[in-house]
């Protein structure tokens, strides 16, 4: 999943970050995302899973690495299955 995602961010036009560059732990914000950036990441990754982030997941937390964002992908893809 953590390379699905990699892949997924490295498409996102507006996204200036080397996602191949940083730890699946990195600080993504520390990095240089953006909270606009953000947005577009989860709406990828909703068009991507077929998942759709609920309130409580749309914290900084949830888009700061790309492990977070793995975790939160993979809890909402067991709840739909």
């Amino acid at each position: 999943m953590i390379d699905r995602i990699r892949l997924l961010l490295s498409q996102i036009p507006t996204n200036a970050l080397d996602f191949s560059a940083l730890a699946d732990d990195a600080n993504l914000y520390d990095a240089g995302l953006t909270s606009f950036a953000s947005v577009q990441i989860m709406l990828a990754l909703e068009e991507e899973f077929d998942i759709e982030f609920p309130e409580a997941m749309l914290t900084r937390r949830t888009f700061s690495s790309i492990a977070h964002m793995a975790d939160a992908v993979s809890q909402l893809t067991r709840k739909a299955a």
